[in-house]
This record gives C-alpha cells, structure tokens and sequence, in this order.
C-alpha cells in the first residue's frame, strides 16, 4: 500500500467514523433535531436506538485491528443504512443538506472499504 493510499484510507475512515459516532449519540441520546428528522421521514422513533447502537458498534468494528470478516459486515451496514437514508429522503422530496450528509458519508464508506490495508482485508482461499 502506497502512503498516498494510506492517507486516504485514515482520511475517508476517520470521516466516516466521526459521522457514525456523532450521529449514533445523538439518536441514541434523542436529540430534538434527530427526532424531527425521523418523523419528517415517517419512520417510528424507536428507531434511532437500534440505528444509534449500530452506528457505534460499526465504527468500533472498523477502527479495531483484525476482525476482517466483522469489517466487511459494518461497511455493509452503513452502505445500506446510508442509501437508504439518502433515498428515504428522496422520497419525501428532502434536498441540499438532507441529502447531502448521506451522499457524503456513503462517498467516505466507500473509499474508506476500497483504501484499506491489506490487513484489514478477507483474502480469497480460492
């Protein structure tokens, strides 16, 4: 891995875990602005606790060495969490911010799986 690959990777993953570890607290904490974003999109409020822990074991998941198979199944969930926030608030006729804050954290899922370091990938035994 070139330094170059590993600049990106530390910047794309620290991103993308600020975000996570943000946003997870506040739904798990309730916070006025995360309850009204949920009810504008017209999903059920207890919703942000199952989101919020996720969020947070996914980034511990992550940043923690080894466990590659565990890495693999987090950048999973916060690719499908995030286009389906994206799209959710496509649906409602969300845009700017809305959509922008989904579009860049999947932007930073993405090139954080894709830079990653050998040691932090499954290889194929086959």
């Amino acid at each position: 891995m070139t330094k170059s690959h590993n600049i990106i990777y530390w910047i794309a993953t620290a991103l993308l875990s600020f975000g996570m570890l943000a946003s997870g607290i506040s739904q798990l904490l309730h916070v006025k602005e995360m309850d009204d974003l949920l009810t504008h999109i017209g999903y059920p409020l207890y919703l942000l606790y199952i989101i919020g822990i996720w969020k947070i074991l996914g980034v511990i998941a992550i940043l923690l060495p080894k466990f590659k198979l565990l890495k693999e199944w987090a950048y999973a969930g916060f690719f499908f969490l995030l286009t389906g926030a994206f799209i959710s608030h496509l649906a409602v006729g969300d845009s700017g911010k809305a959509i922008l804050g989904p579009l860049f954290q999947t932007a930073f899922v993405i090139i954080s799986w894709y830079f990653r370091p050998a040691d932090r990938k499954i290889t194929s035994t086959i």
